[in-house]
């Protein structure tokens, strides 16, 4: 049994890295959407000075703000409408699009969040589309009942969607209207990733 002291775990947090992975050379700012209980918001400022978290979720991300402090912005407003004043140079969504229901849409307003030459990065969780995917489901659930054992396993308190709106067919199909030449990658935890670089010019 992992020590109670361990750092936390859930499916969500086991995907930060491919976040921190992606972040590009010289960056320097990032924008967490759909921060939830805040910890890739406080990821991110452990590599980044200028961190900006945003949710529709007023008690959820005051409960962020306090645990991880105030050297992260933190925006109470809905990433679709809000007026930012900026880019970012990552982007990064975690678990939060299949909460949008257009996903072209949700796509083309995280696009318009990066800075030219910026990441987004979009680890998402959508219904099974096809016979792979419901092998790598089953691969996933082999792969959850090891971590869950290993892992200190911790519950969100954000609020959740489920079955995801979506499915991963859906998903690539946006991305490859919205984000030209974004890498997609499925993974066995119900989990896929989308990386784009948005051109300098």
């Amino acid at each position: 049994m992992p020590h109670p002291d361990a750092p936390r775990w859930n499916h969500n947090i086991h995907f930060h890295r491919v976040v921190m992975d992606a972040i590009p050379v010289g960056a320097r700012s990032a924008l967490d959407v759909g921060t939830g209980n805040g910890l890739l918001a406080r990821d991110l400022r452990d590599r980044l000075p200028d961190v900006t978290a945003v949710d529709v979720d007023a008690t959820v991300l005051a409960e962020a703000a306090a645990e991880h402090g105030d050297d992260i912005v933190w925006t109470h407003a809905d990433v679709m409408s809000h007026d930012f004043g900026r880019s970012f140079d990552v982007v990064a969504s975690i678990a939060t699009l299949h909460h949008f229901p257009r996903l072209d849409d949700a796509l083309v307003r995280l696009r318009e969040l990066t800075t030219p030459g910026g990441v987004l990065v979009v680890v998402g969780l959508a219904e099974d589309s096809s016979v792979l995917d419901r092998l790598r489901g089953l691969a996933g659930a082999v792969q959850h009942q090891y971590l869950a054992r290993t892992r200190n396993v911790w519950e969100h308190t954000a609020p959740t969607v489920w079955p995801p709106p979506h499915t991963y067919a859906d998903v690539r199909a946006s991305a490859e209207r919205v984000l030209p030449l974004a890498r997609w990658r499925r993974y066995a935890l119900w989990r896929y990733s989308l990386t784009w670089q948005r051109p300098t010019t």
